[in-house]
């Protein structure tokens, strides 16, 4: 089951080209992972891949909800951090997020005393809680120690076992098997590789 598509998608902001006539599909399952230069689209991608952005032409298409992980936490700041998650996500799948994420310590912390890597596991938690079957991750290893960054190798790996997909966005490799997809500044050619 295809969960995201684009079809002839160009994406321009600020006046400038992104990308042009993108296609792609991500089914159930999957993952993708956007590589490519600084400024050739990729937070743009997740972001038209959420429906925050309109593409110039082409279409994206959604058959489910999707959870965008970007450089915005998404949490009131002044509020404790399981008050925080709470907003987002029911207790049956909150719990098991913050399990997921080592956070059960710090839920009557306020968001704002929260470390760099203690907010980047909350917002990961913010999007396995979500229940969405798409996630879309923007450098969702920046600001993750090794045992962050273990823990959500698990929840990616549990999240498309259970038939959910993942669009990220990284500038290093992600583990387990991925397909490519590498944008270049300007709109110049990208390739989608087979998961590796």
């Amino acid at each position: 089951m295809t969960l995201l598509a684009l079809d002839r998608v160009t994406c321009r902001r600020g006046g400038r080209l992104l990308f042009k006539r993108l296609d792609f599909a991500l089914a159930a399952g999957e993952g993708v992972r956007l590589a490519g230069p600084n400024g050739s689209g990729k937070s743009s991608l997740l972001r038209l891949a959420a429906g925050l952005l309109e593409p110039v032409t082409g279409t994206v298409t959604r058959t489910v909800a999707g959870t965008l992980a970007d450089e915005g936490i998404a949490l009131d700041s002044e509020r404790r951090l399981g008050d925080a998650l709470r907003f987002w996500a029911p207790a049956s799948r909150l719990e098991p997020a913050v399990e997921a994420f080592g956070l059960g310590d710090l839920l009557a912390v306020p968001v704002r005393l929260l470390s760099t890597g203690q907010l980047r596991r909350a917002r990961l938690a913010r999007v396995m809680a979500s229940g969405a079957p798409l996630w879309l991750l923007d450098e969702p290893l920046n600001g993750l120690d090794d045992d962050g960054v273990a823990r959500l190798d698990w929840a990616i790996a549990a999240h498309r076992a259970k038939g959910g997909a993942v669009l990220a966005a990284s500038h290093v490799a992600l583990a387990g098997e991925w397909r490519t997809l590498e944008l270049a500044t300007a709109g110049e050619s990208r390739t989608l590789e087979p998961a590796r």
